[in-house]
């Protein structure tokens, strides 16, 4: 059985792409960063640490967990949560780019083997409006998604540029990786 350590609705439909069956199961626990941890350290111990929860939930199943953080001007953002934290993120983002960390790891709960890796996506964002922010935010209503939008939906308007190897990573599930990852323990996709 495969389970996926994870709440998303976002990473649910990304995995679907590529199952047709599983579970998911929310693993609960401190997020936090560590202090002087960079981000990448901070979503693989987090991706690693949820693969573990869910296993103690879920013993002997085989485990995809994932993590995300935004990074603009070398600090992380976190998921905005409401309005105003969602404009300050975009107002701040306007013209520069930002970097993604999206975690992903593998985790066999029979053996304890797991493959762990962070992907990363840059996403520059063209000059924005105060009123151009209200009016994404408005509609779109971004609030728990890291960098405060959805490039799946009216979020592409706000780039300029996107660079990275898959671009479901940006919307927290590296594909492309995890076909990898399940190739070396022998499940082929397709």
């Amino acid at each position: 059985m495969i389970v996926l350590g994870s709440s998303s609705p976002f990473r649910k439909q990304l995995l679907g792409k590529l199952l047709d069956s599983f579970e998911t199961c929310s693993p609960d626990i401190d997020e936090s960063p560590l202090a002087g941890e960079s981000p990448e350290q901070l979503v693989q111990r987090l991706a690693l640490r949820k693969a573990e929860a869910v296993a103690e939930q879920k013993p002997g199943t085989l485990i995809i967990t994932s993590d995300q953080v935004s990074v603009l001007d070398g600090q992380i953002n976190g998921k905005p949560g409401n309005f105003a934290n969602a404009f300050h993120q975009l107002r701040n983002s306007s013209g520069k780019t930002v970097t993604f960390f999206t975690s992903l790891c593998l985790y066999d709960g029979a053996t304890a083997n797991y493959q762990l890796d962070v992907e990363t996506f840059a996403v520059h964002f063209r000059p924005l409006t105060d009123a151009q922010i209200t009016r994404y935010l408005e509609k779109e209503q971004p609030f728990n998604c890291a960098g405060s939008f959805k490039s799946e939906g009216l979020g592409i308007s706000l780039f300029t540029k996107m660079e990275g190897r898959d671009p479901n990573t940006l919307i927290g599930l590296p594909l492309i990786r995890l076909v990898e990852m399940l190739g070396k323990i022998g499940i082929e996709i397709p």
